[in-house]
C-alpha cells in the first residue's frame, strides 16, 4: 500500500489546473448555462447575431430557436464558421448532447470537436477490466493508436468513450466493449458501475482555440475471466496487454505512460481496492476525483 499521495495528486490537479472562469463568458440555453466561451470564440459569434446576443449574462442562443433541434442547426452552422476560420481543426461527425447538468435534458447536439470549445459539459464511460488469477488481481490494458488524436500512443482502459447524442452510459459500455475490445454484449452488460468522477481543465491545442474541458466519467468495473481476451476490433487500439495491478500502480505513481484522465480513473480503482490506505490522504485523493462533477 502506498500513504505518499502526492504522485497522484499531480494527475488530479493537471486535470483540474482552472482556479476560475476568469477570462471566459458564460454560454447559455433558454437561459441556463451550458458552456463558457474564451474571447476569440466570443468574437467569432458576433458575427452570427440572429442565432447569438450577447447581454451582461454573456452569450445566449436566440429566443427564436425554440427546439433542440433549430439550435442543433444553427450550432453546426456556427462551429462550420469556426472550422472554416481555423478556430477548430475539424469535424469529428459524432454529436454530443448539450446538458445544463449530467442526466438533464438535451437542450441541443454538437460536434465533439466543438464541445471544448463551446466549454460544454462531455460525458463519458471508462471500463476497468479486471482478472483475477494467481491469488492476484490484474488489469487490461490498452495501447492507443499512434495516430489518435489526443495523446497518441499512450495507454489507456479496456474500454473508454464518449457518450454520444441520444445514449446513456450502459448503452456506451455495451457499444464500445464490442467495438473498441470485441467484447459480447452478454459480458459487457455484467460490468458494475463503480461512481463518477468530474474535472475541469484547460484545452488548447496548437491547432485549436483555447476552451475548457468540462468531464464526468462514469466508472465500471467488469471482472472477466482469464480465457476471455480482448481484441481491437476498430482503429482506436493498438493492442490489448494484460498488466498486474502492482505493475499499473507503479506506472501511475512514477509515470506518465497512461492518458491524462484514465489516470483519474485508476486512482479510483487504488483507493476502492485499498491500495492507498484509508485515512484524511485518501480523502482528500477523493475530494480531487470529485471536481467539476
Amino acid at each position: 500500500m502506498h500513504d505518499d499521495i502526492a504522485p497522484y495528486l499531480r494527475h488530479i490537479d493537471r486535470c483540474n489546473d482552472i482556479a476560475s472562469p476568469a477570462g471566459f463568458e458564460p454560454f447559455l440555453i433558454e437561459g441556463r448555462q451550458v458552456g463558457w466561451l474564451a474571447p476569440d470564440i466570443v468574437s467569432a459569434l458576433t458575427f452570427r447575431p440572429a442565432d447569438f446576443h450577447f447581454d451582461q449574462r454573456g452569450v445566449s442562443m436566440a429566443r427564436r430557436l425554440r427546439s433542440p433541434g433549430a439550435r442543433s442547426d444553427a450550432l453546426a452552422q456556427a462551429v462550420a464558421g469556426l472550422v472554416e476560420a481555423g478556430l477548430i481543426p475539424r469535424l469529428r461527425g459524432e454529436r454530443y448532447d448539450v446538458r445544463e447538468a449530467p442526466g438533464g435534458i438535451s437542450l441541443a447536439t454538437l460536434d465533439r470537436s466543438a464541445v471544448p470549445v463551446f466549454g460544454i459539459r462531455a460525458e463519458g464511460v471508462h471500463v476497468n477490466g479486471l482478472v483475477r488469477k494467481g491469488g492476484e488481481v490484474h488489469l487490461w490494458v490498452g495501447v492507443r493508436a499512434a495516430d489518435k488524436a489526443v495523446d497518441p500512443g499512450k495507454l489507456d482502459h479496456l474500454v473508454a468513450g464518449g457518450i454520444s447524442a441520444g445514449m446513456g452510459p450502459e448503452e456506451t459500455l455495451v457499444k464500445e466493449a464490442e467495438e473498441e475490445a470485441s467484447i459480447p454484449p452478454e459480458v459487457a452488460v455484467t460490468a458494475r458501475k463503480a461512481g463518477t468522477i468530474g474535472y475541469v481543465m484547460a484545452w488548447n491545442t496548437p491547432r485549436q482555440a483555447r476552451g475548457m474541458r468540462r468531464d464526468t466519467l462514469h466508472v465500471y468495473d467488469l471482472d472477466m475471466a482469464e480465457h476471455v481476451v480482448p481484441r481491437p476490433n476498430d482503429a482506436e487500439v493498438a493492442r490489448f496487454e494484460l498488466w498486474p495491478l502492482a505493475r499499473v500502480v507503479e506506472a501511475v505513481r512514477e509515470t506518465d505512460l497512461f492518458k491524462f484522465n484514465v489516470n483519474l480513473v485508476l486512482i479510483d480503482l487504488f483507493l476502492r481496492l485499498g491500495v492507498i490506505p484509508p485515512g484524511l490522504a485518501a480523502e482528500r485523493l477523493r475530494l480531487g476525483l470529485d471536481q467539476g462533477g
